[in-house]
């Protein structure tokens, strides 16, 4: 079989680690840079051309999209979409899971429970906000941060008023959260390969860090997750239509909250965490679901 990820990044852990899984299972895998494809739209015979070639050989695609590129790498995985060719997470799902407001929205609406949130036109009525998350501390995040980025936590009224009128002052779309103050600064990610959770971590922020994200310096350790967690996780996965993905959750006194999904995670903490071969359940997946 004919994989293609793509991804601006040959080197990446995770990309390397889709390659030596899939050449494992004897299948050819190509690295393929997405904003060097160029789309050819054509009455019934929609094409990718990249470098000296044709991409009409391809059978499935592994989508490693950075949030950076959304708009031009959704378009190269609509048309390889267009051209029949299988891939683990749809363009459309994959704009879906970057708007964190439609995403948080649809999520709602499938019954996951979450951390309070409010979203506000550039509201100047800071306090009134504030009361709809429960009051502060406070979460602000920016609608288009990733990886622990444009988020700030806000332990006054002062502070959460500063921070949004330095938003709204940059015309920057916010979501304020209710800060979950049990989670000590600790998060979970499950990672859901064909709608099943196969990997699942608790991420730890270091001293005197809320956000946990191993790149900014936190740990991980395998954890077994609740029935409760991994309701929540295939729920989030099947709202999203994202078959492949990583569900965040944070542990509560209610409950597991949902923070986000990601159309495109990382494998290298969860695989060092858990010791499991996720990118083998990946090329596994890819197998179940095409013909050749």
């Amino acid at each position: 079989m004919n994989i293609v990820i793509l991804s601006r990044n040959a080197n990446l852990y995770s990309t390397d680690r889709l390659v030596e899984e899939g050449e494992n299972r004897g299948h050819k895998i190509e690295i393929i840079d997405p904003l060097k494809c160029d789309i050819i739209i054509e009455k019934e015979k929609p094409t990718i051309y990249y470098k000296d070639r044709y991409l009409d050989y391809v059978d499935a695609i592994i989508p490693r999209i950075g949030a950076s590129i959304t708009f031009y790498g959704c378009a190269v995985v609509r048309q390889f979409e267009m051209m029949n060719v299988f891939t683990t997470a749809s363009s459309e799902a994959i704009l879906r899971s970057r708007d964190k407001l439609k995403s948080l929205q649809r999520l709602s609406k499938a019954g996951i429970g979450m951390p309070k949130t409010v979203f506000t036109n550039y509201s100047r009525d800071v306090e009134e906000v504030i009361e709809h998350v429960g009051g502060v501390p406070v979460i602000i995040k920016l609608l288009e941060g990733t990886q622990g980025l444009g988020v700030v936590l806000a332990e006054s009224k002062n502070a959460a008023e500063s921070v949004l009128e330095a938003f709204n002052g940059l015309e920057a779309r916010v979501i304020v959260q209710e800060f979950i103050k049990e989670a000590k600064g600790a998060d979970l990610r499950a990672l859901v390969v064909d709608g099943q959770v196969v990997g699942a971590m608790k991420r730890q922020g270091k001293e005197g860090e809320f956000r946990s994200n191993l790149h900014r310096g936190g740990n991980a350790q395998i954890i077994k997750l609740s029935a409760a967690e991994l309701s929540v996780a295939m729920k989030a996965s099947q709202a999203l239509k994202l078959p492949v993905c990583g569900v965040d959750m944070l542990q509560s006194d209610r409950g597991p909250l949902l923070l986000e999904v990601n159309s495109s995670p990382g494998l290298e903490g969860i695989e060092n965490a858990t010791g499991k071969n996720i990118a083998k359940s990946i090329i596994n997946y890819i197998e179940r679901n095409t013909k050749k």
